[in-house]
């Protein structure tokens, strides 16, 4: 075994047994560069990535391939999960010098860690050439690396230098940003441009903003012919519930299948909120088993939720094929459902010829959108469920990451506020508390990463990312707990972030701490990208904070990041939607809900009727102006802390929320859901 052998990431313990001499991201591996002089050989991947995989088994277990490999160079391995600041600089530098990025990422730097070549995927003839002609440029032709080298950083330090804007960007770069997601918009498949095609959540929740203010049929279309298309191809795992990664084509039907939990995170809120807009239940649907797959196939014992599970699995014979887990022959049915197999494979669209492969991934795309399924169906669901769990499951990366839980976690408080899951709630109270339990340390100061069988399990300092998303999340919690315990970790994690990430003099969050390692430019997360950029999380966690709070240094900043996303719109507007949905927040401004006293009818209408301009305060006072002098037994809705005339009744509470009249037979309760109010 090499170094690797001793490491808490899945992905890098997977290539423990390479005959290549790897080191981990550290001070250890540069400083053997220096005395050997040679380049370091970085290679980025993730233990869900298939391609990452491909490259490792004709490559990196490949003895001719390592030799050379092992006499030219410091080999590092990096999970980019756990470190996405290395990936993102290093992403950046082969984004300059190719055009392209992707995953596994292989990028050559110098002793200090400045990268002068780059690429992604290499097959092993390929990569051989490649390791010759570094090892000969480095050793003949260095002066010519050095004027690449300073060129990428000059590049590389691009983020770390957009000055903000004077002002908040107005509402019309919204508008401007609506119109370019409408010209890139396939109106037959959903989703914007060519294949592949990825879940453009960012855009889509934007979209989804639009639809709310009545602004055309041009929102509506969009959003309601890709919610529906996405659900009904094999992105969407029909049997088990979940997203995989993307779709390799326009119609959604093959994707490459590894499921991510920040994708269940960001599609599950999208359809949430989709369905809190329009009362469609396939919707509902898909939101709920996506829901349930984190909550049955990525949970961990201890609360905390698994970062991914592979495209990969076995198949009878012991060989390894992606999407052989998801797919199915109607022999397969047959052998599970016996009479019943032709009518799930009429539903499923399973047949001999297959559509991936020679097997068929279930899906819906011969009847788009109807996805509701009836008893009979659901229950075959169930018995194919049952057998799949019996084959060989793909692999699972379990270490939790501070990040993406948040990110889950309030989607998960979303939905179980909206749908009445007091068993999802738990869930979610159950993560919170694991994330303050393992992964804050004793100092308050957050980790990134957690793997159960490390020593210690938390490592890695946290990021701006990590620090955003939990802000967001624990402010959630508070809002649908009504307890104060979870404000009070907001407020304390803000505080932490806005310490040691905050950039003074052009504002916004750097993605690295003051303290934190140095790496060769200190950039800023400022663009949309599989996950929302730090910044535009925290745009919209600051607001909220701010709002539930009365803080107005949070609102501040949040105005500050704001002028810098209004910067980087003017070069990259299709990069920052969701700090545009930051921006729609700001300008159409919060309303603060306060129930003060015993009033549990009232929090269960607050709690049905959803809107994302709302923030809720309930149940234990905190310090904040929406509870001061306020009496007991009525609920406040104001805006910047003026408040209406207290109600004290459903109907008037009601009526003053939604400007319409409570639905006739209605009583609110704590199983009030939205199809009640509809009306």
């Amino acid at each position: 075994m090499n170094r690797l052998a001793d490491e808490t990431s899945p992905y890098l313990r997977q290539h423990r047994d390479n005959p290549v001499d790897w080191f981990a991201w550290g001070d250890d591996a540069f400083a053997e560069a220096r005395r050997r002089d040679v380049p370091v050989l970085l290679s980025i991947g993730y233990s869900a990535c298939h391609w990452c995989h491909v490259m490792a088994h004709e490559c990196f277990e490949d003895d001719e391939v390592a030799a050379a490999m092992n006499a030219g160079f410091v080999n590092v391995k990096v999970d980019r999960e756990e470190r996405p600041d290395v990936d993102a600089l290093y992403m950046q530098a082969v984004q300059s010098l190719t055009g392209r990025g992707g995953w596994p990422l292989t990028v050559f730097l110098d002793p200090e860690g400045r990268p002068f070549f780059g690429g992604t995927y290499f097959p092993k003839p390929n990569f051989l050439q490649l390791l010759a002609a570094v090892d000969d440029a480095w050793r003949n032709r260095r002066d010519q690396l050095t004027q690449t080298r300073t060129q990428l950083l000059e590049a590389l330090a691009g983020s770390a230098r957009v000055k903000a804007a004077a002002e908040i960007p107005p509402m019309a770069k919204v508008n401007e940003v609506l119109q370019t997601l409408a010209r890139g918009f396939d109106a037959d498949w959903g989703g914007f441009g060519k294949p592949p095609k990825f879940p453009s959540t960012m855009h889509l929740e934007l979209v989804l903003r639009a639809f709310m203010s009545n602004q055309g049929d041009a929102a509506r279309q969009i959003l309601t012919t890709t919610l529906d298309a996405m659900a009904s191809g094999g992105m969407y795992d029909h049997i088990g519930g979940g997203f995989a990664r993307y779709s390799t084509d326009r119609e959604w039907l093959v994707p490459h299948f590894e499921k991510m939990l920040y994708d269940q995170a960001l599609l599950a809120r999208l359809y949430v909120h989709g369905f809190a807009v329009t009362g469609n239940d396939s919707w509902r649907q898909v939101a709920t088993e996506t829901i349930e797959y984190v909550l049955r196939d990525l949970r961990q014992p201890d609360g905390g939720f698994a970062s991914a599970e592979d495209a990969d699995s076995l198949d009878d014979e012991g060989h390894s094929h992606e999407g052989r887990f998801a797919t199915w022959t109607p022999g397969e049915v047959r052998a599970v459902l016996g009479p019943d197999a032709a009518t799930a494979c009429d539903w499923w669209g399973i047949t001999e010829d297959g559509n991936f492969e020679g097997r068929s991934i279930p899906t819906r795309l011969h009847a788009r959108g109807q996805l509701v399924r009836p008893a009979e169906i659901e229950a075959l669901r169930r018995r194919l469920l049952h057998a799949r769990e019996q084959r060989p499951r793909p692999g699972l990366d379990d270490k939790v990451l501070t990040e993406w839980n948040a990110l889950f976690l309030t989607t998960l408080t979303e939905a179980a506020v909206m749908f009445r899951r007091a068993d999802w709630l738990a869930a979610a109270i159950a993560n919170g508390e694991f994330l303050l339990r393992e992964l804050r340390g004793a100092d308050g100061r957050w980790h990134r990463s957690w793997q159960a069988q490390g020593a210690p399990p938390a490592r890695h300092a946290a990021l701006a990312a990590d620090h955003a998303a939990l802000v967001d999340a624990f402010t959630r919690l508070a809002e649908a707990t009504g307890q104060a315990r979870w404000l009070e970790a907001a407020i304390a994690t803000a505080d932490t972030m806005l310490d040691w990430f905050w950039d003074v003099e052009q504002g916004g969050l750097f993605t690295t701490a003051e303290d934190g390692e140095h790496l060769v430019v200190r950039q800023k997360d400022l663009l949309d990208d599989a996950t929302p950029s730090a910044n535009s999380i925290a745009a919209i966690a600051l607001l909220r904070l701010g709002a539930l709070t009365g803080e107005l240094r949070y609102t501040n900043h949040a105005d500050r990041i704001l002028q810098l996303l209004g910067s980087v719109a003017e070069t990259s507007p299709l990069g920052v939607s969701n700090g545009l949905v930051a921006v729609e927040m700001r300008h159409r401004g919060l309303t603060e809900i306060a129930i003060v006293g015993n009033r549990s009818d009232l929090v269960a209408l607050a709690q049905a009727v959803w809107r994302p301009d709302v923030v809720l305060a309930w149940g234990e006072p905190y310090d904040s102006p929406l509870w001061a002098d306020r009496p007991d037994g009525a609920a406040y809705v104001c805006r910047q802390y003026a408040c209406e005339a207290p109600q004290t009744t459903v109907a008037g509470f009601f009526r003053q929320l939604t400007g319409r009249d409570l639905p006739e037979g209605v009583t609110t309760s704590p199983t009030t859901t939205m199809d009640d109010l509809r009306g």
